[in-house]
């Protein structure tokens, strides 16, 4: 690779890289934190507990003791 064309792309990775990546961090944060996506969020956050009646039996808990 040509010396010259590596620190080119070496400059622009440098200064426009990192402002790319730093607009796109602030983006995902901005589309994270929106106020129209707390439903969305609790109800994500709410996937572990769904269809759970009741606690697991004693012995059902654990297979291996048979």
């Amino acid at each position: 690779m040509d010396s010259e064309l590596y620190n080119t792309l070496r400059h622009f990775a440098d200064s426009w890289g990192l402002l790319a990546m730093f607009v796109f961090f602030l983006g995902v944060i901005v589309w994270a934190l929106r106020p129209g996506s707390r439903k969305t969020h609790e109800d994500v956050a709410s996937i572990p507990f769904r269809n759970e009646d009741k606690p697991i039996a004693p012995d059902a808990a654990d297979p291996a003791q048979d």
